[in-house]
């Protein structure tokens, strides 16, 4: 059997025709799936309902203010410039990175009393000093921390680089090995206590857990590697936002040979017996062996695919599960500077009850925590000059509750400018405000996110590893899922590490290479003194 060239002329095997793959969403689990796939000779098209790429990283625009829809941190660069290795290319060739210090300024919020103010570095000399300020105590215990999670992230990460099919997958002696350090039946706030005793402090080490769209009093404990990795790996920006990161791969794609079709709808997926036929876009059937779905994995299992075609997946199964929290949101074009650092958080003086109004009550807090992206002066795409783009995000419940959007979105948005005007470096915010577009829950929800849960099926315990929908449907020819709904859960960091595992299963069972190699083009191609190839 003859090998034949793949498009960047690398061998790809055997001879046979190239699998034809519909990718359903560009966001970043499917760009970067489809990346991978291309690379190995796939004949990949991207199908993205949105008139632009990205998904919830896709950009948007108010009149000459752009923001990014939804992430603004961007973690672990390292892993997508793998990505990128694996297609012959290098992520620092196409996206400007700026590492930042600090990483975020914390206004953590104390009944009864002025909050504390700590900007996070990751000089963990510089560090250890801010927290020994706060409590000495603390200090030694951020030593301890960083030392317990350097080898618990090491312990986990094959873990979290290979598929989860069921509890055999864990039957192996990485996972064994990694058990001790997960302390399944502990909170992120209990495991806590045991290196920090002031409660801000504590907070300021478990506030990640809301990228997971949970609380630290529920969120396990084996996440105590988020803010870990914050200090380890620093957190970074890439110039023109996140939204730079999908237009590149997009880019990539393309230059690969693949397609990216925007303003193109799927209705459904089809199927002959057990097996994927194509997609419906748009009332038109397109034929492909393999479709993979990188739309939010609930919504899209229950309005794309049939019950008859995800064993385990029923309507009731799905209704069934934990949901994250959502999110109201404000972007505004402010005139003038803001004299903030690029990320904000504010937590609420009565962070316990927020936390219950969200995931018990059901509920709007009056003093909520909140997140104030502030990107303009580090970066001039984002606004006009002497203007700025402010990204403000609150925590909400998700859908499952009883709030009336319709009625409370103006009194909340209101509430909402009040704290963040209140923020020391605002200023006379409403009178500066050019720009603004609100979005609630029930936007999210219009927009194929199932309750408007932005953070995807909590990652509780019950609903981690092999319990979450799978990157291959069982009892399923050519159906595969990628993102933050399936293993091992939401973040662009981990996203990336399941595309490399759905891209992996994927060529595995199209007789394709190995996606996730590092062509050697691609070190080459790495700028001198790379700041990524310094982080990794």
């Amino acid at each position: 059997m003859i090998a034949t060239p793949a498009r960047d002329g690398s061998r790809r095997g055997p001879e046979r025709s190239a699998p034809r793959v519909a990718v359903v969403g560009a966001g970043p689990g499917g760009l970067a799936t489809a990346m991978l796939l291309a690379a190995q000779g796939a004949d990949v098209e991207v199908l993205e309902r949105q008139a632009v790429v990205g998904g919830r990283t896709r950009r948007l625009e108010e009149g000459p203010y752009r923001f990014d829809c939804g992430p603004t941190f961007f973690m672990m660069p390292y892993v997508l410039e793998e990505i990128f290795a694996a297609t012959g290319a290098s992520l620092a060739d196409s996206v400007e990175l700026r590492r930042l210090d600090p990483m975020y300024r914390l206004i953590l919020g104390r009944p009864g009393d002025a909050p504390i103010v700590l900007d996070a570095t990751s000089d963990l000399e510089r560090m250890q000093q801010r927290l020994a300020a706060i409590d000495p105590r603390d200090a030694v215990g951020f030593a301890r921390f960083i030392e317990d999670n350097r080898r618990k992230l090491e312990a986990m990460t094959p873990i979290l680089r290979r598929p989860m099919r069921s509890w055999l997958d864990l039957v192996s002696f990485d996972a064994i090995r990694a058990a001790p350090t997960i302390r399944p039946g502990e909170s992120l706030w209990t495991l806590l206590g045991r290196y920090f005793r002031h409660p801000q402090v504590r907070l300021a080490m478990s506030f990640q857990s809301k990228y997971l769209g949970m609380s630290p009093f529920e969120c396990p404990s084996l996440f105590s590697i988020l803010p870990f990795i914050e200090y380890e790996y620093g957190i970074w920006h890439p110039i023109g936002g996140c939204n730079a990161l999908v237009r590149a791969m997009a880019a990539r794609l393309e230059a690969l040979g693949g397609a990216v079709r925007t303003s193109a709808t799927v209705e459904r997926v089809t199927f002959e017996g057990r097996a994927v036929r194509g997609v419906v876009v748009d009332g038109e059937e397109r034929r492909y062996d393999h479709v993979i779905l990188n739309a939010d994995a609930a919504w899209a299992l229950k309005n794309l695919v049939p019950e008859t075609h995800r064993p385990g997946w029923s309507d009731r199964a799905i209704d069934s599960k934990k949901y994250s929290c959502s999110t109201f949101m404000l972007y505004l074009g402010i005139d003038g500077e803001v004299d903030l650092p690029h990320h904000v958080i504010r937590t609420s003086d009565e962070y316990e009850t927020n936390l219950a109004d969200i995931a018990v009550h059901g509920r709007l807090s009056e003093k909520p925590s909140f997140y104030v992206c502030n990107p303009s002066r580090l970066d001039p795409t984002l606004a006009p000059r002497g203007h700025s783009s402010l990204y403000v995000l609150v925590p909400v419940p998700n859908l499952g509750g009883s709030i009336d959007w319709a009625k409370e979105t103006p009194a909340f948005r209101e509430r909402t400018l009040d704290l963040v005007a209140g923020l020391t470096g605002i200023g006379d915010l409403r009178s500066r405000i050019r720009a603004i577009r609100t979005v609630t829950p029930e936007t999210w929800r219009g927009e194929g996110i199932h309750l408007g849960a932005t953070f995807n099926m909590a990652h509780s315990l019950p609903q981690m590893l092999y319990r979450r929908p799978p990157h291959r449907m069982k009892g399923v020819d050519g159906l595969w899922l990628v993102g933050g709904g399936t293993h091992p859960g939401s973040g662009l960091p981990v996203i990336f590490l399941s595309s490399q595992i759905t891209a992996r299963l994927l060529c595995e069972e199209a007789g394709l290479g190995d996606p996730t190699a590092p062509r050697p083009s691609s070190i080459s191609s790495r700028r001198e003194g790379s700041s990524l190839a310094a982080v990794r």
